[in-house]
């Protein structure tokens, strides 16, 4: 078996909006949800360059031979909880389905625990659908551990 070419990851830029775009789309429980979107609205836009202006946000993506192939986002959380404790919420991981299985979501997360620990974080959180039972396994080899129920309401 050939070995592949390592990952890198990096900020995202406005031009691959397309691209994680695709990969967000590349979801059958994403695409059911109210506000999707395969194609870079003024909303979606706006809500890039919101995340990029912000300090205590970060788009990564994920590159293999100069083509973006997974991407998430983090936020770096300030609270008062755990005595003034900075934690980092992650959301929205992909990876494009035709390399799942090849520990790139692996790297994508070792990758965004480092940016995390470099923040001065000291606990990562992440929600996961309850339909998504693959991406359970894959965060519970990874470590994480289902400590509390999420709870969602539409506003």
């Amino acid at each position: 078996m050939e070995a592949m070419a390592p990952v890198t990851f990096r900020v995202a830029t406005v031009a691959d909006l397309p691209t994680i775009l695709a990969l967000l789309a590349d979801d059958s429980i994403a695409r059911s949800r109210t506000g999707y979107t395969a194609e870079p609205t003024p909303s979606v836009r706006a809500a890039f360059d919101e995340i990029s202006a912000d300090p205590n946000n970060e788009l990564i993506v994920g590159e293999l031979a100069g083509e973006v192939i997974a991407t998430l986002q983090i936020t770096y959380i300030h609270g008062l909880s755990r005595g003034g404790m900075r934690r980092a919420l992650v959301e929205a991981v992909r990876v494009r389905s035709d390399l799942r299985g090849q520990r790139i979501g692996e790297q994508l997360m070792e990758d965004a625990m480092a940016r995390a620990r470099a923040r001065g974080c000291g606990l990562m959180q992440l929600t996961t659908d309850k339909r998504r039972t693959d991406a359970h396994r894959f965060y519970a080899r990874l470590g994480f551990e289902a400590s509390h129920e999420g709870m969602k309401r539409a506003l």
